[in-house]
């Protein structure tokens, strides 16, 4: 794999660490995949530049803000998209989203901090009667903040999607029927990308995904397009969507600190109540 291309690899790891649930398989699915027979296996660079990466970011990268493009299938339903402002810090591991569409979530603001408010998450809503409540506290996994969410809060972030990459991939390395594919030229928002591909052709018990795609901006680095697709209910079909995501706007090392995760920071409206 070419040097300029390893960097590439480094936060490749959000793809994989973003399916962590358990596979959604056909009605035809064919049971247990064949062990790996040894040799070379493709994701083994996968592996070695996602450890890599996540050393580099320890090193390089302390923060970062971006606008977030959601859209996930949840319960069956593919919903409509999202869009997000973000602030990320690493240590403490520390979030903050402020929901910018669609309308009916616009305004809602959510902070989680690790180890503060007895790692509960604080939200509150933008608008409507459940504004009128003012900030909650809620269990990242509790039912109330996983609606509309296929993953919880605990798990934004590339940094911890690489480590959740390493343990989906070590699992991985044991089967065969696994296919990387890597396309140079590429772009997202006039942005020059390179594009990873995993691919698992056949849908097995093993195997978490279908297909798995990631954009990487050639300038900064970083993964800006992440897509996950489902085998096709029925062979001719094309891949059913799961996850999309993209980051614009991204700004790494912005000097965030405690006050940009305090619920009390006066340019958020978690204490005072939003008008009817």
């Amino acid at each position: 794999m070419p040097a300029a291309n390893a960097r590439c690899f480094t936060l490749f790891a959000a793809t994989l660490g973003l399916l962590l649930s358990a596979p959604v398989l056909p009605a035809g699915a064919q049971g247990q995949a064949p062990r790996h027979p040894g040799g070379d296996h493709p994701l083994e660079p996968v592996l070695a530049y996602a450890h890599d990466g996540l050393a580099r970011i320890d090193r390089e990268i302390q923060d970062y803000t971006c606008t977030l493009i959601k859209r996930e299938r949840v319960d069956g339903e593919l919903l409509e998209r999202e869009y997000l402002y973000a602030k990320v810090r690493h240590k403490p591991f520390s979030v903050y989203l402020y929901f910018l569409a669609p309308h009916a979530k616009k305004g809602q603001e959510v902070i989680y901090v690790d180890g503060r408010y007895n790692n509960k998450l604080c939200a509150h809503a933008g608008s409507g009667p459940r504004a009128l409540i003012g900030k909650v506290f809620l269990p990242p996994e509790g039912m109330l903040a996983m609606t509309d969410n296929r993953y919880p809060i605990t798990y934004f972030g590339f940094r911890t999607l690489i480590k959740r990459l390493i343990e989906v991939g070590e699992h991985d390395l044991a089967y065969g029927e696994c296919e990387v594919a890597q396309f140079e030229n590429a772009k997202l928002n006039g942005r020059p990308c390179s594009v990873i591909q995993v691919k698992h052709p056949v849908p097995r018990e093993e195997f978490r995904y279908h297909l798995a795609r990631v954009f990487i901006d050639a300038e900064m680095q970083i993964p800006v397009r992440l897509t996950a697709y489902e085998w096709p209910e029925k062979e001719g079909r094309p891949p059913k969507l799961v996850e999309e995501y993209t980051y614009v706007n991204v700004k790494l090392n912005q000097g965030l600190t405690d006050l940009d995760f305090d619920y009390s920071n006066e340019k958020y409206r978690f204490v005072s109540k939003p008008k009817k």
